[in-house]
């Protein structure tokens, strides 16, 4: 008989019924860990005292890490290994004041039988909310089940009810009455046969998706299998982002610096130094420029109608950042962009579609927005945001709940006011963008826009749609919402039509949501139309979110 060597296998504890286990999913870069932690900290002390009152002790899955000096799950293989010391069937509070990257926790969380409850802290500061939202998104594709809760301060009886329901039934019942499936017969008859039409001719002729690497930033939410891709007769190019930087090795000096000229000629405001670790350089500028013309060479090359680059893992430690070229592929009027041997315009008074960090829905919708837009002659320049935060505000025209929607790369200058001379370029923050960079950043001007989500559920393609209306605050408001943000960022300032922040957080399923402007309201609804009906004759399950009129 052979003797084997079994292994050892200690499984953990059962937690008593009076505790719940609380876990951190954080950055993989160290800097951010330690920056962020003290948001982190502060937040967990009050999920604490608020579960203590409710007669529940919260025990740490993971200890904080004197050496590295925080107490985030910082990898996947961190992720596993904390799993291994938890019960499956105990009550898990995933509690997230930062950005995180969700597959840091993903697969302790496919094998966890309890009840997943994700909580951010609501704050604009470290994007503990973009990263719950991520969370939340990647966990409906994955099929877990789990609720959700937020809260400014974890003492308000919106969120002790929630999680007394939680603690009670291991659920939380929100309310997104605001959500509808559509109905084609209400469509009008021109924008469902121009949304028809459109699709025909995107299934007759196909389109591709050129993917600088997959996957970023741990975005599991952001990534559409082949399988839900291509029968909507999309297709991807995978490229890889070292394909890229050998691209920009090809590029002229002269040739970005023309780009360069073409920028400073229509008034966007550089801020540079001469500090490359802390400061934007002029050096810096131009190398973002050659990504920016060796992108478009790329997309010509494979035949791509949108491309996007993942850069914050890999690219990030190569090159400055991605954000300028972004901007400016998903603007219609951009720097001209030739064939390296013809010299022929490429995509000329065309928007190139970018989604950035290679989100794949957003991808999607971006595609389908430029056809649609297009096709009824209005600006097709969009981009996604994150859904960062917001708060109400009185004065003026407004007295609503305005959402701050803010996004490192990808705005087009067209939906600031004044444009490109409304556009200033900053250098990215040290903590994440370590080789610099610059982004495009403006305040988004006033107007109607469509916003809109792809997304994965139940094994299928979803998109939700909806209006809202770019409201201008104040100078000083905007500035103070850019200091409780990330002031170097675009920033939109947005009214949702018909859906309050509590039902927009309880449905939406991923970090980011597209956004474009339409001439006035009239032209948003009719638009937002046909959109839904070219979503819904390529397969994608169309759902109406809010004061959506057909």
């Amino acid at each position: 008989m052979t003797n084997y060597t079994l292994p050892a296998l200690e499984l953990p504890r059962p937690v008593p019924a009076n505790e719940a286990i609380l876990v951190a999913s954080g950055d993989l870069r160290l800097s951010a860990n330690q920056v962020c932690w003290a948001a982190q900290q502060d937040m967990e002390q009050k999920l604490i005292q608020a579960f203590t009152a409710e007669g529940i002790t919260i025990r740490r899955g993971h200890p904080y890490d004197p050496d590295e000096q925080h107490g985030f799950i910082s990898s996947q293989r961190m992720g596993m290994d904390v799993f291994k010391n938890i019960h499956p069937d105990a009550r898990l509070i995933v509690a997230e004041a930062v950005w995180q990257y969700s597959h840091h926790v993903l697969a302790g969380l496919r094998s966890h039988r309890g009840p997943i409850l994700t909580v951010a802290n609501w704050s604009g500061q470290w994007p503990g909310l973009v990263g719950m939202l991520n969370l939340n998104g990647s966990l409906t594709k994955a099929g877990i089940r789990y609720s959700t809760i937020w809260s400014e301060d974890f003492t308000d009886d919106f969120f002790k009810g929630a999680i007394r329901e939680w603690l009670q039934t291991g659920t939380i019942t929100h309310d997104t009455r605001h959500v509808r499936a559509l109905d084609l017969a209400r469509i009008p008859p021109a924008e469902r046969e121009l949304g028809e039409m459109l699709a025909q001719q995107l299934r007759h002729e196909k389109a591709i998706l050129g993917i600088f690497d997959e996957g970023c930033m741990g975005m599991y939410n952001a990534v559409i299998d082949d399988e839900l891709l291509n029968p909507c007769s999309i297709y991807k190019e995978r490229l890889s982002q070292s394909a890229l930087v050998a691209a920009m090795r090809l590029v002229k000096d002269d040739e970005a610096q023309k780009c360069r000229d073409w920028l400073d000629a229509r008034g966007v405001t550089f801020v540079t130094g001469a500090n490359p670790e802390t400061e934007l350089t002029d050096a810096q500028i131009l190398e973002q420029l050659k990504m920016y013309v060796a992108a478009v060479r790329i997309a010509d090359s494979f035949g791509c109608a949108a491309v996007g680059i993942q850069y914050q893992q890999g690219l990030k430690d190569m090159t400055p950042a991605s954000d300028l070229a972004e901007g400016l592929l998903n603007n219609q009027e951009r720097p001209p962009v030739y064939h390296a041997e013809t010299g022929a315009e490429l995509f000329a008074g065309q928007a190139l579609p970018h989604f950035n960090e290679v989100d794949e829905g957003a991808a999607v919708d971006a595609l389908v927005t430029n056809r649609v837009w297009s096709a009824m002659g209005f600006d097709p320049s969009t981009t996604l945001h994150d859904v960062r935060w917001g708060e109400h505000f009185t004065g003026g025209d407004v007295d609503d709940f305005v959402w701050v929607f803010l996004i490192s790369g990808a705005a087009p200058a067209s939906h600031f006011i004044n444009g490109y001379a409304g556009a200033t370029s900053e250098r990215q923050p040290p903590m994440y963008f370590r080789l610099g960079g610059g982004t495009l950043k403006g305040v988004s001007k006033p107007g109607e826009i469509v916003w809109s989500r792809v997304y994965v559920m139940d094994g299928a393609l979803h998109a939700d749609l909806g209006r809202a209306t770019v409201v201008e605050l104040p100078s000083e408001e905007t500035q103070r919402r850019w200091d409780a943000t990330t002031p170097q960022w675009p920033i939109m300032h947005a009214v949702l039509h018909g859906v309050s922040r509590d039902q927009m957080m309880a449905r939406h399923k991923a970090n980011h949501l597209n956004v474009v402007y339409a001439p006035s309201s009239d032209d948003a609804d009719q638009a937002l139309a046909a959109k839904a009906a070219l979503l819904a004759a390529v397969g994608i399950q169309v759902h109406l979110c809010g004061t959506v009129k057909l």
